[in-house]
């Protein structure tokens, strides 16, 4: 298991001097995420729930979540935080139905069917959406 090493050295310096090298960084975290995706597979035995791809689009969702940001200080924070959670799954600080949940079915790469709301009234539904502030 090379990959949990390969992450230590890549560690975020407390602050970018200025934008280009924050998105220089937000593109060494990417492509360091990328490369530790089949490890993640190995460990939480992921091949009969998503594909490799399918786990690079929720990494590069996660990222264009957040293009809209231009302070490197909050870009760190983000990359701070987003190297925090792949240094845990890589580690195996978390198990298989929280990588599912949170990056197959919570990145919409499984749709869900609206279950949730299925045998509830019109006014029901009405009365949750217009209560919920």
């Amino acid at each position: 298991m090379a990959a949990p090493f390969t992450l230590r050295k890549i560690g975020v310096p407390p602050n970018s001097a200025n934008l280009t090298e924050a998105r220089r960084r937000v593109f060494d975290f990417f492509r360091a995420s990328c490369r530790s995706i089949p490890t993640i597979m190995d460990i939480y035995n992921l091949q009969d729930v998503v594909a490799p791809s399918q786990l690079r689009f929720a990494i590069s969702a996660q990222i264009r979540n957040n293009a809209h940001i231009t302070d490197p200080k909050v870009i760190d924070l983000l990359l701070f935080k987003g190297m925090e959670e792949l240094t845990d799954i890589v580690d195996h600080a978390k198990q298989r139905h929280h990588i599912i949940g949170q990056y197959v079915v919570g990145e919409g790469l499984v749709q869900n069917t609206g279950s949730k709301d299925q045998g509830k009234s019109d006014f029901l539904k009405n009365f949750y959406t217009s209560n919920y502030f």
